[in-house]
């Protein structure tokens, strides 16, 4: 009689694993979908070169020699990521190729570019479904002469790039 009983419930045991796996992996399926769908959209990117003058005033230039400071400056906003704080990450490559960056040899880890060195990492205050503004200055002691190609990256994803060349000056500049 208990073999008899028992046989049923195995088979009800076998079915409830399988529908237990099944649902295991649609959860982790749909938690990833959320993950990508959280990540920022960036918009109104503006990448200002700064003079930045004694008496404290800033004025833009684009003459290499006379930049303190490149301004990066653009809005993030998602409608599925939480409020909270989330990390951004500017990486700044200079007109040699080489990416701008402290000695400290920071990396961030991207979904699609494999681990690259960042020069910026900032942290913001998200609040879900608004738009923020972000600024983030960029120091050098010396800019070169040429492109300065700029990348932000939120969760892994680029979300963001532009460019922002810088001339020589002078009177035939």
């Amino acid at each position: 009689v208990l073999a008899s009983n028992n046989t049923p419930l195995t088979s009800e045991k076998q079915v409830l694993q399988t529908n237990l796996q099944t649902t295991t992996a649609e959860k982790d399926e749909l938690a990833q979908t959320v993950d990508v769908a959280s990540t920022f959209s960036a918009s109104n990117i503006a990448i200002t070169p700064v003079n930045e003058k004694r008496n404290g005033k800033e004025k833009t230039t684009s003459t290499a020699k006379r930049v303190d400071k490149l301004v990066v400056s653009f809005d993030v906003e998602n409608r599925v990521a939480r409020s909270g704080p989330a990390d951004l990450y500017v990486i700044v490559t200079g007109p040699d190729g080489k990416v701008i960056s402290d000695a400290s040899g920071n990396t961030l880890s991207t979904r699609n570019d494999g681990d690259r060195p960042y020069t910026y990492k900032t942290t913001i205050q998200y609040e879900q479904g608004t738009r923020k503004s972000i600024q983030v200055p960029m120091r050098q002691e010396h800019f070169q002469t040429g492109d300065y190609k700029i990348e932000i990256y939120q969760n892994g994803f680029k979300i963001a790039e532009g460019v922002r060349s810088l001339k020589k000056g002078g009177l035939f500049g």
